[in-house]
């Protein structure tokens, strides 16, 4: 019996752009196979008008009635992954009773979240294991959580009508309701041998820093285990040479006994000399000597035929694990190779070393104060209190902010904050550094 799989992320911004271009397959992972792409399919009809997910997200909040104006920044669209075991899932493949289990999950995301709610649910069938993307609105109706409880510890002056329609993704993701949707699901899930992990686990998901951390540790640990390799082969047809250079050295040893052997029987025949034989049996020590050296050659040959292939074996074996972990982080973890340049810029343009980088790559903030370089103007600037973040923008970028604004345009204010204390004229500047 085996286990569900549910993942649940919250999905910020106007637009979920990243998540959709996957979902939709406007961008093809490394790990799908493009000849079974045509096999997904989307479970939830969209209204008229509507194309694609991102859409339906933003059909789903004109038109739910909600008064209140939504900010930039607040969640529009609830990211929800289920699946199963992949022995379970292929079974259920294999009994075609995929179309059964796909219309359970659909009715569980109706009855847990509100049909309307659902917009978008993918089945994909081109990766490893069958799964679902849904997308869900978090419009809910009614007080918010939090103004409940503050009603609960103090005098309130004002008390919003309770059938109101808001966009509160909190209401929806607290930790008792993540608990129950976990338990619902299984329960949902039993009639295909599936059940719910063990509640109270000590188990927990490897943060995308940790992930990224062990990406370039296993990366580096394949690329010595190459150089390794390469050294031993290297090592191994050396010492062939070495043999065969011997044996060649053997052969030319003995066709010169042979020629004085000749040249000693016909003086024999002449004279009746007696190193003759004496000739004779060192002819045949060293033919002797020549075969053995031959199959040793042979010997070591197949036995360095034997480790080459076991190390390509290995290599092969450890190259296959990192492309599987490699594919992983990018389907689950998309934003992580988003976030490489950004990372390199901290390490080598501005000298962050790697527990601020860390904290900065879990998205939050962190305060520095010191000198920070800037290569725009070949020249360093002191502050004595900075925030520091990393911020991803409507189209999926990630951008290194200093006090809420980027980095560019932090170095520029402080040239220009330097130029007027100088009495220098500002200058037109150029577009900066990209990162």
């Amino acid at each position: 019996m085996g286990y569900i799989s549910i993942q649940i992320n919250k999905a910020k911004g106007s637009a979920d752009t990243g998540a959709s271009d996957h979902i939709e397959r406007k961008t093809i992972p490394k790990n799908a196979d493009p000849t079974r792409t045509h096999l997904n399919r989307e479970l939830v009809e969209f209204p008229d008008g509507v194309s694609d997910r991102t859409e339906a997200i933003s059909h789903r909040t004109r038109t739910a009635g909600i008064k209140r104006k939504i900010t930039p920044n607040q969640v529009r669209a609830i990211r929800i992954v289920l699946s199963g075991t992949h022995e379970d899932m292929m079974k259920i493949q294999d009994e075609g009773r995929l179309d059964e289990w796909c219309d359970d999950n659909l009715q569980w995301l109706h009855y847990t979240f509100g049909k309307g709610n659902t917009v978008s649910a993918v089945l994909h069938m081109d990766e490893h294991t069958p799964h679902i993307h849904a997308t869900v609105v978090p419009i809910v109706t009614g007080e918010r959580r939090k103004a409940k409880k503050k009603q609960t510890e103090g005098k309130r002056s004002y008390r919003k009508k309770a059938n109101t329609v808001r966009l509160c993704a909190d209401d929806v993701l607290t930790r008792e309701k993540l608990v129950t949707y976990h338990d619902s699901y299984a329960k949902a899930m039993e009639k295909y041998g599936l059940r719910r992990g063990v509640r109270g686990s000590e188990a927990r998901h490897t943060t995308t820093a940790q992930y990224y951390r062990d990406l370039i540790r296993q990366t580096s640990e394949l690329e010595a285990n190459v150089q390794q390799l390469q050294t031993e082969q290297q090592q191994a047809e050396q010492q062939l040479g070495e043999v065969r250079q011997e044996v060649k050295s053997e052969k030319l040893e003995a066709a010169k006994t042979e020629a004085k052997a000749a040249f000693v029987a016909k003086v024999g025949s002449i004279f009746g000399g007696g190193k003759l034989k004496e000739f004779e049996h060192r002819n045949e020590d060293l033919q002797n000597r020549i075969k053995e050296l031959e199959e040793e050659a042979i010997q070591r040959e197949v036995q360095h035929a034997k480790q080459i292939q076991e190390m390509k074996n290995a290599y092969e074996q450890q190259h296959r694990k990192l492309s599987e972990f490699t594919d992983f982080v990018k389907r689950y973890f998309p934003y992580v190779e988003k976030l490489i340049p950004v990372v390199n810029f901290l390490r080598e343009r501005l000298g962050f070393n790697d527990r601020i980088i860390r904290i900065l790559c879990e998205f939050k903030e962190v305060g520095i104060k010191g000198k920070l370089y800037s290569s725009e103007f070949n020249r360093s600037f002191d502050t004595r209190h900075s925030v520091c973040s990393i911020k991803q923008d409507e189209s999926g970028k990630f951008d290194f902010k200093i006090d809420g604004v980027s980095h560019v345009n932090w170095f520029r204010k402080k040239m220009n904050e330097f130029r007027e204390a100088m009495g220098i004229p500002k200058q037109k500047q150029d577009r900066g550094i990209k990162l």
